[in-house]
């Protein structure tokens, strides 16, 4: 007799458990005290140089690396120590290997010591990897207990570019299991939780990640996004993300679930506290040529050109459309709230700001949810079958009848045919086409002799919601089956007398109405409202550089 699935996760947390230096062990505050940023500064773990090793910025970070001032050994250990701060705040963390990233890091303090140069322009940065990106030696989950004791044999394209760069991945992190949930939980490593507000998602499925940056726990974290997974962690934890094109940053010898569904293929890309951060990572990707490992890697270098905004005026009188609504869910007065500012501090910066006309929205979204209905039960049932582990239904805290409305996941349509997923690809081609189509046209309207720069919008119609109740994904996905990249960032706060609940709105749908009623400003009590600057397919040196542009807009600057 083998043993159980229960008895293979006891196993498995008592790994991760004694895998934690016991002088790192934290008091850890009661489920009543909902937002927790603030400790890991006051907890006494972390010294004065340690607490401003975390708090300092990627490109300071790499700089004090360079020049010695800090070694990759204290920096490295002042991260390790807040990420498992994280840990025990917010459970974001699943490989722990704190022996192996001193190691690398005292290894790389010795190489610029003994050669005065870098290994490169990631040097001694410690960076934290989503449960799916393999390094050898090292357990990759992926949120399956069918998958406990699977070791990679070899590091993933992106870890060894990681790697070469100087970089030192020193974490993974928490996701859900089969990983098509906008929130994380699973049947190993259970849930995690929002630190801003611990009654509130982290989002997902790169949720450990958004938690633990927002921690600062990580200098940059990498997720993955095939509907949403970068962007809403880092919406619903206050943070910059970027999910960038197909093919931009390398997904070879990643683990993943629905393996071999590419019509809109998951991507990899950043999580960051700031947004030089994001630049940093993908300038150091493109740059190492991700092409040479990978052979559906796009071979486009970093294109400086592209970042100064030569098709977009050099970024003078730049034209931004505003996407107030998808034409299905009218977003929370939060959400609004940050449109409204967002278009208020580009005008005030010389920007023109266009209502945007959301093309087809609803029919964008369900023909994704159709082509990954394709194949994705049975991808499912034959990973979990293995040991007999359930199936999660809901990401409720406490499972109730309200699981119809809370299961995100697509549920599978195993009666498609080759020839049926082949027509639905052909829908999701057409569609790129009008949207292109669309965008172009806009050329008339603009002043400029351009089409609109970069679409705004939403990244859900809410800010962080409670646990299980994140069951839409369509403001993000669109961007998956259009293949543009989006770049979330942070604009405010939920505010209880700014963001009061407004009366009843002529609701566009039954989805709307369940929206409106969910509302309640004490609900979403201190979470950060972020929003999304979408560009075109293999533009994310334009989008880096526009949402720089709003950014410095919405801080005055």
């Amino acid at each position: 007799m083998g043993q159980s699935w229960q008895e293979a996760v006891a196993d498995k947390k008592r790994r991760q458990a004694e895998a934690i230096p016991k002088q790192w062990l934290i008091s850890v505050p009661p489920a009543t005290e909902l937002t927790v940023t603030s400790i890991p500064e006051s907890c006494g773990l972390l010294t004065d140089k340690e607490v401003l090793i975390t708090k300092t910025e990627v490109d300071v970070l790499l700089k004090k690396l360079a020049s010695a001032e800090w070694s990759s050994v204290e920096v490295t250990t002042a991260f390790y120590k807040r990420a498992i701060i994280a840990q025990q705040l917010v459970n974001c963390l699943t490989e722990i290997f704190v022996d192996r990233a001193l190691a690398r890091a005292k290894e790389l303090d010795d190489h610029l010591k003994s050669t005065g140069k870098v290994v490169g322009p990631l040097h001694g940065l410690p960076i934290s990897l989503k449960d799916q990106l393999c390094m050898k030696g090292v357990e990759n989950v992926m949120g399956y207990v069918s998958w406990i004791g699977k070791y990679a044999e070899k590091n993933a394209a992106l870890v060894d570019i990681l790697y070469e760069c100087g970089a030192n991945p020193f974490v993974q992190t928490n996701v859900p299991q089969t990983l098509m949930w906008p929130e994380t939980f699973n049947n190993v490593f259970g849930r995690t939780v929002n630190p801003h507000n611990r009654s509130l998602t982290s989002g997902g499925s790169s949720g450990g990640e958004g938690a633990l940056v927002a921690l600062r726990g990580s200098p940059i974290g990498v997720g993955s996004d095939i509907g949403g997974s970068i962007r809403i962690p880092s919406a619903f934890c206050g943070l910059y993300g970027l999910r960038p094109s197909y093919g931009r940053i390398p997904y070879a010898g990643a683990v993943n679930s629905m393996e071999g569904q590419d019509s809109v293929p998951s991507v990899f890309g950043p999580l960051c506290n700031s947004l030089a951060g994001v630049k940093i990572f993908m300038k150091a990707v493109a740059d190492s040529k991700p092409w040479l490992k990978d052979p559906l890697a796009v071979r486009k270098k970093w294109d400086e050109d592209e970042y100064k905004l030569e098709d977009h005026g050099r970024g003078k009188g730049l034209v931004f459309g505003i996407c107030w609504n998808n034409g299905v869910k009218v977003p929370h007065p939060p959400i609004i709230r940050a449109l409204e500012m967002t278009k208020a501090a580009l005008e005030a910066a010389g920007h023109t700001v266009v209502d945007w006309v959301p093309h087809k929205h609803a029919e964008l979204c369900n023909t994704l949810n159709d082509i990954w209905s394709a194949g994705c039960l049975e991808d499912y049932d034959t990973v979990t079958s293995i040991t007999g582990e359930p199936l999660i239904e809901t990401m409720l805290a406490e499972a109730s009848g309200e699981i119809a409305k809370t299961n995100f996941r697509p549920t599978g349509n195993a009666s498609v045919s080759a020839y049926g997923l082949w027509q639905l690809q052909k829908a999701k081609l057409r569609l790129r086409q009008e949207y292109l189509a669309m965008w172009e046209e806009t050329a008339k309207t603009t002043g400029t002799g351009r089409p609109v720069d970069a679409i705004i919008s939403p990244v859900a119609p809410y800010a962080a919601p409670p646990h299980g109740m994140n069951s839409d994904a369509s403001y993000t996905s669109i961007y998956n089956v259009l293949d543009y990249p989006s770049f979330v960032f942070p604009v405010t706060r939920v505010d209880p007398v700014k963001d009061a609940k407004k009366p009843p709105h002529k609701f566009l749908s039954e989805e709307d109405e369940d929206n409106y009623k969910l509302y309640d400003p004490k609900t979403f009590f201190n979470a950060p409202v972020n929003l999304q600057l979408s560009g075109r397919t293999q533009e994310e040196e334009a989008v880096i550089a526009m949402t720089e542009i709003v950014d410095a807009a919405l801080k005055g600057k």
